[in-house]
């Protein structure tokens, strides 16, 4: 591998060029006006590759975003890594809060700021280019590799299980190998060993047929905005657990152990305070922040909307309020489970006369990674070996729905290695990515791979 690290750090500045061109593609997967953008970047992904020296890689077409898969079998007797990553984005709303435009990409101070710097084009590309470092040097690709590149991560990953069951013959593998996890700080390599579930649902509240004269109709009728401020405040305790019942059936009682791995993991306040935001804390009842977010499921307000929302007055009582709900999902919650529970409890605390219709937009289970796989033990190696010291396991607090589907439909083993950081603002104006941890995530998955070819 060494002359692929040196290829890799001769040709670094190239391949950010390469990077850059690619994040000036605005794929995002949410809005339908985009999905010739979402083509658009499929292809030029395709195409990138296939200058790389990936020749049997393609689009797919699913029944949403297209799916780019491929293969590059250099011996049938080595191992073979499954690369998943996904080339779509998030909106990049409020585009008004950019220090510049979310799809013309800046370097600035070390960082390149755009939307996908970091999630997940910047690390999707790490793993490329570390394909490239070995096409270009003397050294041999110790792996087989296959290619599982999806455009709808950001959407939930709709079509994957079908295009998965379809496909698992040809996409079988001996690690799927994943970089859109987080570490704990610049300095601390990290492996993500769980990542929480996901339920997401849409809440609609109807009254009136249309909208009334707050002068004629007010404080004579139920205001919608109301109820919907009443549902949202009703669905935590003082305690600020979650008030939905049977929410929490089947989550296991954080144990001493898990309670001490969690503790002894690097924390620093004030740095979580800089990610937040300047956000003000507030946790389960009994829990420390680092627990909140990793062993414990949670449900948050994502948007709520409804009722005059343009500059000056009009003074109407609004006849439709609506709200987005998004919850964080631990081992022994079904997500599908959890849905019915929050459509249940709306329904049953909604006033009478008032519509309340509960939409399911998409769902993930929890998962939980094995830390003593091939994969998870040869990534250990390589992050020493470039951070000088050794990896910490986290649980993420984060969602990859991929990731459970891939081990549902193929029964690999997952490998959660990421570079990204809270503070890098994902899914939030001026998202950004380190230079320094492009570097240091390259030369990570070289020494992977190196590692994994190896490891008997």
């Amino acid at each position: 591998m060494k002359h692929a690290l040196e290829v890799a750090h001769r040709r670094r500045d190239d391949w950010i060029a390469d990077l850059i061109e690619c994040l000036r593609i605005p794929s995002i997967s949410t809005k339908p006006d985009y999905s010739g953008k979402m083509q658009e970047c499929a292809e030029w992904i395709v195409t990138h590759l296939r200058e790389m020296g990936i020749e049997n890689v393609r689009v797919e077409q699913t029944a949403g975003h297209p799916m780019i898969t491929g293969r590059h079998i250099v011996d049938p007797k080595l191992p073979t890594v499954l690369v998943y990553g996904h080339y779509d984005v998030q909106p990049p709303e409020p585009v008004d809060l950019w220090t510049s435009p979310p799809f013309e990409p800046e370097i600035r101070e070390g960082k390149i700021f755009a939307r996908g710097a970091v999630d997940d084009k910047g690390q999707l590309f790490m793993v490329l280019k570390a394909i490239q470092a070995y096409l270009e040097s003397d050294d041999k690709l110790p792996i087989n590799l296959k290619f599982a590149l999806e455009g709808e991560e950001e959407t939930g990953s709709a079509s994957l299980p079908a295009f998965l069951e379809a496909h698992s013959r040809e996409l079988g593998a001996d690690t799927l190998l994943v970089c859109d996890t987080t570490m704990m700080d610049p300095a601390t390599p990290t492996l993500t060993s769980a990542l929480r579930g996901l339920t997401y649902v849409q809440v609609d509240l109807r009254g009136a047929k249309g909208d009334l004269h707050s002068g004629a109709f007010g404080g004579s009728v139920t205001n919608v905005l109301h109820v919907l401020a009443d549902v949202i405040a009703a669905l935590h305790d003082d305690n600020n657990r979650v008030a939905v019942p049977g929410f929490y059936d089947g989550v296991a009682n954080a144990t001493g152990d898990v309670r001490a791995q969690v503790a002894a993991l690097p924390f620093d306040m004030t740095r979580w305070r800089e990610s937040a935001g300047g956000s003000v804390p507030l946790m389960e009842s009994g829990y420390s922040i680092a627990e909140a977010t990793s062993i414990r499921p949670c449900l948050d307000v994502n948007g709520v909307w409804g009722g005059y929302q343009g500059d000056g007055a009009k003074t109407v009582i609004a006849c439709e309020a609506h709200a987005k709900l998004s919850c964080r999902l631990v081992a022994g919650q079904d997500p599908e489970g959890i849905f019915e529970k929050i459509k249940s409890y709306i329904a049953s605390i909604v006033p009478d006369g008032i519509e309340a219709r509960v939409t399911p937009i998409g769902y993930s289970s929890p998962f939980s990674a094995n830390p003593d796989s091939r994969g998870m033990l040869a990534a250990a190696t390589a992050l020493e070996e470039v951070f000088g010291r050794s990896p910490v396991m986290y649980r993420g607090g984060g969602s990859i729905p991929a990731v459970a589907m891939f081990h549902d439909a193929l029964g690999v083993e997952a490998t959660l290695m990421g570079f990204g950081l809270k503070s890098d603002n994902v899914h939030a104006p001026d998202e950004h990515f380190g230079l320094d941890r492009f570097e240091n995530g390259l030369q990570s998955v070289i020494r992977f791979f190196h590692h994994f070819g190896s490891r008997k």
